[in-house]
């Protein structure tokens, strides 16, 4: 018993152990080690084009050696289009989280909400605009674009399956949710990078805009038609 009345378990109980702190500072470096990779392969793959760009021109701009490089990232795209999967991983996430009374694809739609507003979102990251706007003229990029969002979108159609508490593989409705909800973000994000970085397009706005349509669209077509009379 200390003499402030704390005893020597409050004392543990308050301040992490040494291994605790340890693994923490790890965990922080390995974060800051894989965001400075991902910004280099940006940045190099902006200024040179995708073909001239090398690992271990990444790793030297971002001070690290070709093996850490490795521990991190599959190969230049991958780290070129780490905040897609990052995007994505937060993106399910909130999908995870969002309440069960929501109708899936609104659940979707609040999911991405909530990412918009948070350091992920690409229009809270340099260059992101004219990455994705590398896309149209970068096969190699595009491609392992396409790989992510398929994975990401894999791990969606689950989640909703989960929400809907269905077989996936006989129930077509978590496809049918996903692909529709991710495609309304994946036709915004390409809508906001062809736009230039010379505009103030708001991304959130834009994605607002995008579900609007989707959803509008589909109360015009659910809508009885009326026939004319002559």
């Amino acid at each position: 018993m200390r003499h402030d009345g704390c005893t020597v378990e409050d004392m543990n109980a308050k301040d992490p152990a040494p291994t605790e702190r340890a693994e923490d500072r790890r965990r922080r470096k390995a974060r800051q080690t894989r965001e400075a990779l991902a910004a280099a392969a940006v940045g190099l793959v902006l200024e040179r084009g995708l073909g001239a760009v090398t690992v271990e021109a990444i790793a030297d701009r971002a001070d690290v050696t070709r093996r850490t490089f490795s521990r991190h990232f599959g190969g230049k795209e991958d780290a070129a289009l780490d905040f897609t999967r990052t995007g994505a991983h937060r993106i399910n996430e909130a999908l995870r989280a969002r309440p069960a009374s929501e109708p899936p694809l609104l659940a979707y739609r609040r999911a991405v909400e909530q990412w918009l507003t948070e350091p992920s979102a690409p229009h809270r990251r340099p260059h992101m605009r004219e990455l994705l706007a590398a896309l149209d003229t970068e096969p190699a990029l595009f491609a392992a674009y396409e790989r992510l969002r398929v994975d990401a979108q894999e791990e969606s159609v689950r989640i909703i399956a989960d929400r809907l508490g269905t077989d996936r593989d006989r129930d077509i409705r978590p496809a049918v949710v996903v692909g529709a909800a991710a495609g309304v973000l994946t036709a915004a994000l390409r809508h906001w990078a062809r736009d230039g970085a010379g505009h103030d397009t708001d991304l959130a706005d834009l994605v607002g805009q995008a579900y609007d349509a989707l959803t509008g669209e589909a109360a015009h077509e659910a809508a009885p038609h009326t026939a004319t009379r002559e």
